[in-house]
């Protein structure tokens, strides 16, 4: 009954399977635009920047958390996390909150709550010994702009429990853009210069923003119709600042307006009320045609809808489906965004911490698809490989049109892969992929590999709303080991890279040799010579891979996973999927 309350009317209309601009952090709708990414990259290579401080900032709604949800799906297993979410606290307060989510055992020495110093000593204990077993530790500080400056100055004081080789605690700050004036002040002044690395997080651009309403559109299943004209896109962008949780409150009210107006599209008038709505603000251009009166009806016949609901709900357990005339009020007004993605972000943390001591037996815990069931999921949806690509690249944060997929995504700078190494290969590139799979009449079917742990693989497929987890063992019976995936190129790659060869590409592969090596700065413009063939391979050597000394798509892939370029990771325990759906 909860999906008929929050689901809104205007979907049947415009013929979509579910609401394109909720609020609320569906992972399926992340769009991550270069600025995002850029963003990721710096939090990606801050964690094995030897501790300190990164920073994030950016403004409301501009993408900060969205950030934060794919660094910890991709940060590196070796990694220990403690999120802080509610940074309003004293430094007593802030030291407690640190050892509890580390789960750090503090004895006081009295009954009285433990001091100062008790918590900084069992701190830097725990700190010595994950750094002797291995382990990074990293600690979130959510809205930071909240903190006081002498809990900053704690937090600075933390960064120099230290051995001789590097920093023991990395700090990640992210905020609101007035945390960059607070770390400005002449008494920050030592903690403004352990920040490592810092990223401000923009608004998108025009471009980006149609880009985005698209995006959304096509994952909410968007095919005949387009309510978005893409003359209107660019007074979105105005209208919203190209904010994206603007763009969905602007978005979200004008497609009910539209429905309300019984209108396809989404006009100018329509879109300065739906601005007047959500804003408190006039839209651009001329009064809306959508009067006040028709607007109120509408939402009268939501509210009249919602009562109804109760009567009509033994109906609708009876037949196939809801009825349209039964989706009832905004997504938009469900609940509180903020309090909401922050009680889930934290939930997953604490169900990864759990799982990572006891990974198998949250396996355990989540029913797999039996081979009886398993065989019920296949489907016209699921022979079509171009369907699969559709969601590989969901996966990367564009929609694929009609046509050459692997021809199509070289616009972004990425590549198709088709190997044939079974799941080890892909546990070794870590990577979502197309798994071309058999089923019991020996015909071709498609899934895409999105989670892979010790005993169970996780499965999307087209035409299912919901992920499939299968037994290893089960899936061998399927899957023969070929699978299709993308990799992102390094600038100017054209092609296979071998001794003698020069360009932009050759100078990025020995910029991340160095970095990763921890040699000097590499210089630019130099061939592909024999000591950087020796170079790569040993990397090939320690990646497992033939030592060739060829920078191919399995070596640049394995490079970019080791230089922390951005791209999709495999979930790799049923408590990380877990956190990643807010289950």
């Amino acid at each position: 009954m909860q999906d008929l309350l929050t689901s809104p009317m205007y979907t049947h209309f415009f013929q979509l399977k579910q609401a394109p601009f909720s609020i609320a952090p569906d992972p399926r709708y992340l769009f991550m635009s270069e600025r995002h990414r850029e963003a990721l990259a710096h939090l990606l290579y801050g964690v094995d920047g030897g501790g300190g401080f990164v920073l994030l900032t950016g403004e409301i709604g501009a993408g900060k958390t969205t950030i934060c949800r794919c660094f910890l799906e991709q940060i590196p297993a070796h990694c220990q996390v403690a999120y802080i979410f509610n940074p309003k606290l004293s430094v007593d307060e802030l030291l407690q909150t640190i050892c509890d989510e580390f789960h750090i055992d503090v004895q006081p020495a009295r009954v009285t709550e433990a001091s100062v110093k008790q918590y900084v000593d069992a701190l830097n204990a725990y700190l010595l010994q994950s750094h002797a077993e291995g382990k990074n530790n990293v600690l979130i500080i959510d809205e930071a702009q909240n903190l006081t400056p002498e809990v900053l100055e704690q937090l600075r004081l933390l960064t120099n429990l230290e051995t001789s080789e590097r920093k023991l605690l990395q700090v990640i700050l992210i905020g609101q853009p007035e945390l960059r004036s607070i770390l400005a002040r002449p008494e920050l002044e030592q903690l403004a210069q352990r920040i490592i690395a810092r990223y401000h997080l923009d608004a998108l651009s025009p471009h980006e923003t149609a880009a985005y309403i698209q995006y959304r559109l096509s994952i909410a299943g968007a095919v005949a119709l387009q309510p978005f004209p893409p003359s209107l896109t660019a007074k979105i962008h105005r209208i919203s600042r190209g904010v994206p949780r603007r763009i969905n409150l602007l978005c979200d009210r004008a497609l009910l307006g539209a429905y309300a107006a019984n209108s396809p599209v989404v006009t100018p008038p329509i879109l300065n009320q739906a601005a007047r709505e959500v804003f408190g603000t006039v839209g651009e251009g001329s009064q809306t045609a959508l009067t006040r009166s028709g607007w109120r009806l509408a939402m009268a016949g939501a509210a009249g809808i919602v009562l109804t609901v109760a009567a009509t709900w033994g109906w609708q357990q009876a037949n196939s489906g809801p009825d349209p005339a039964v989706q009832a009020v905004l997504a938009s007004q469900a609940g509180s965004f903020k309090l909401s993605h922050s009680l889930t972000l934290n939930r997953g943390l604490e169900r990864h911490r759990s799982g990572s001591r006891t990974a198998s037996s949250a396996d355990d815990a989540t029913p797999l698809l039996s081979k009886a069931s398993w065989n019920a999921v296949f489907s016209d949806s699921t022979r079509s490989e171009e369907a699969a690509f559709r969601l590989l690249g969901q996966e990367w944060g564009m929609a694929i049109a009609h046509g050459e997929p692997c021809t199509l995504v070289q616009e972004r700078n990425l590549r198709c892969y088709r190997g044939s190494g079974g799941l080890e290969e892909l546990r070794r590139l870590h990577r979502p992929a197309i798994l071309k799979l058999t089923d019991s009449a020996k015909q071709s079917q498609h899934a895409l590999l999105v989670g892979l742990s010790e005993n169970s693989a996780e499965l999307r497929m087209a035409g299912r709303e919901n992920n499939l987890r299968i037994s290893l063992e089960e899936l061998s019976r399927h899957f023969q080991g070929e699978f299709v995936t993308f990799w992102r190129t390094p600038p100017g790659y054209a092609g296979e890279i071998s001794l003698g060869d020069k360009g932009e590409a050759v100078d990025w592969i020995n910029a991340q040799l160095s970095r990763i090596n921890g040699g000097i700065e590499s210089i630019q413009g130099e061939p592909y010579g024999a000591a950087m063939v020796r170079q790569v391979k040993q990397f090939q050597q320690a990646q497992g891979l033939v030592a060739d000394g060829i920078a191919g798509a399995r070596t640049l892939m394995l490079l970019n996973r080791a230089a922390g370029v951005p791209e999709p990771r495999l979930r790799d325990n049923a408590t990380l999927a877990a956190a990643y759906h807010g289950e």
